[in-house]
């Protein structure tokens, strides 16, 4: 094999295919004895180390030119203590594993992201959220974790062990250590009704508040160019579990939501000035519908259309201003957006560098067609979201750096005063975390 060959073999993109990465190795430690070896080869030989995960970051926080680890040999369940309610996972599990393995178990997570493909270290490590009112980000919900240090050494932490190290790596960015394993507060299985109702913008922003106060949680999207939203309010329920129908499930989520849309994407690619057109009929194509089942086929969806997004966390107070002024922004400007804006909440949490530190919080994401220039919607967006004391998205595009984000976070000094203890040498660092966390 020559040297171009291997640099070949051993690109890696991320799922949007926006981030390339040439590390000089990679490796799949079976074991946490065989990553603390991998970690300690790479600090003799002068390397840096990053884990990926699926790559459904935006970011490059997982880039390396050093040693990339891949996740895939450490899987698997470690433990189930029904007297506790907790579960332990392998980091390397993907969330649609984990879930389904809970289910079979007849327990669940509390709350979770929209999207189950992500590791579950990829994951918490970016701060990957849902929506909701009482129930917060998938971070939350962590008991305790472990992570290979810069040194080799196998670190368990929770409030009680290591608690400022808990407080910083349940949100850790790949900048502490990798993460092998996490403890999980779970809860007996459960039964979640979804309502899924199209809506005016005016009326959703009107009622924004109302519609978070009296669900459990609560979504929308924003079809640009339009007045139209669809939203979906999701409740608890008694029963019995009523999915959606075969044929009709396929249709909503395959043919309509992957399918047509990837179709109506492309067009809108070549054609940009169909977009709006296009918008319209598409705002309209999703009725309405009601069905229950357990929680990750609630909250979870396929998405198979490819992208590129930006998400900023606000304070929940200013979320119908900000949004009221990005539909202003889109609709004076010449922009054409394909892809609706998804708008969903939080309630404040405790972990340093989570979005939703300190704040209750609603999240405002955009998103771009893969392959469709980018920078003049996402760029616009972030101008009118920092105008709001937003936070971006560890894990979505912007182009904020450790300047904004000290002054964005009240615990940044707390977390970068850990990073400093556990790797002072940077083993674990990249361009990114240069950016965003200071060096």
């Amino acid at each position: 094999m020559t040297d171009t060959d291997a640099r070949t073999a051993n690109t890696w993109r991320n799922w949007a295919g926006n981030v390339t990465a040439r590390p000089a190795r990679v490796e799949s430690p079976a074991s946490v004895d065989e990553l603390a070896d991998v970690i300690r080869r790479a600090s003799e030989d002068g390397l840096t180390v990053k884990p990926v995960g699926t790559g459904h970051s935006f970011t490059a926080t997982a880039a390396t030119h050093g040693v990339l680890i891949r996740p895939d040999l450490l899987t698997g369940i470690r433990d189930v203590d029904r007297r506790a309610m907790t579960v332990t996972v392998e980091a390397g599990t993907p969330l649609k594993r984990l879930n389904a393995a809970l289910a079979r178990e007849g327990l669940s997570l509390t709350n979770m992201g929209d999207i189950m493909e992500q590791t579950v270290a990829g994951a918490i490590s970016t701060g990957t959220h849902g929506t909701g009112r009482d129930s917060a980000s998938i971070s939350a919900q962590i008991l305790a974790l472990e992570l290979v240090t810069a040194d080799g050494t196998v670190m368990r932490c929770s409030a009680d062990d290591h608690p400022e190290v808990f407080a910083a790596a349940r949100i850790g960015l790949g900048a502490l250590g990798v993460v092998t394993a996490v403890t999980f507060r779970v809860e007996p299985v459960f039964l979640l009704t979804a309502r899924e109702e199209p809506m005016t913008f005016d009326r959703v922003t009107s009622d924004f508040d109302q519609l978070v106060t009296e669900n459990e949680h609560f979504e929308f999207y924003w079809f640009p160019h339009t007045g139209n939203c669809n939203t979906k309010r999701n409740n608890r329920s008694a029963g019995p579990a009523a999915p959606p129908g075969r044929v009709s499930g396929w249709i909503e989520d395959e043919l309509l939501s992957n399918g047509v849309f990837q179709v109506a994407c492309s067009l809108g690619r070549v054609v940009p000035a169909a977009i709006p057109s296009i918008a319209r009929i598409s705002s309209r194509a999703l009725s309405a519908r009601t069905y229950t089942d357990i929680p990750y086929k609630v909250f979870t969806s396929p998405r198979r259309v490819r992208f590129v997004e930006m998400e900023y966390a606000l304070p929940r107070g200013a979320a119908v201003e900000a949004l009221r002024e990005l539909k202003a922004m889109v609709d004076r400007s010449p922009l054409r957006i394909s892809f609706p804006v998804e708008v969903r909440t939080a309630p404040a949490d405790d972990i340093a560098l989570s979005t939703a530190s300190g704040r209750e919080s609603a999240y405002i994401a955009v998103h771009l067609y893969r392959g469709t220039p980018y920078q003049a919607y996402f760029t616009a967006v972030e101008r009118l979201m920092t105008g709001y004391e937003g936070r971006p998205h560890w894990g979505k595009i912007h182009t904020r750096d450790s300047g904004y984000l000290s002054g964005a976070y009240p615990r940044f000094g707390e977390f970068t005063a850990v990073r400093d203890r556990l790797d002072p040498d940077r083993l674990f660092g990249n361009d990114y975390l240069r950016r965003v966390l200071g060096d």
